[in-house]
């Protein structure tokens, strides 16, 4: 299982950007990654880094009237949130929990 991280508020909303019209997850190697671009990104000054599970995916869902939630890995927390690697749902589930099959599926609402 490799560690990634999200950025979380108190209420538990996740930070996303939107980045033409879609809903994009900043993740993250590292706490400290996290932590950098925290202290670069006024917006993200509410939130702290917080380990992703399975849960997660469950939780991170399209806004009505949105197609799809886009992931984004970070790999330079110097630069833009908008700049990384784009991850689908199904390869993000596969990082998380490699040993288990995959069925997380996004919920209808």
């Amino acid at each position: 299982m490799s560690d990634i991280f999200a950025m979380q508020r108190a209420n538990g909303d996740w930070f996303a950007l939107d980045h033409h019209g879609h809903l994009r997850v900043p993740l993250f190697h590292s706490v400290q990654d996290a932590m950098i671009a925290r202290l670069r990104n006024f917006g993200l000054l509410l939130f702290k880094p917080v380990m992703i599970d399975a849960r997660f995916l469950k939780e991170v869902l399209p806004v009505a009237g949105q197609d799809e939630v886009d992931f984004c890995m970070v790999n330079d927390p110097y630069l833009s949130l908008k700049r990384g690697s784009l991850m689908e749902r199904p390869e993000l589930a596969l990082l998380i929990r490699p040993d288990e099959p995959q069925s997380i599926e996004s919920k209808d609402r």
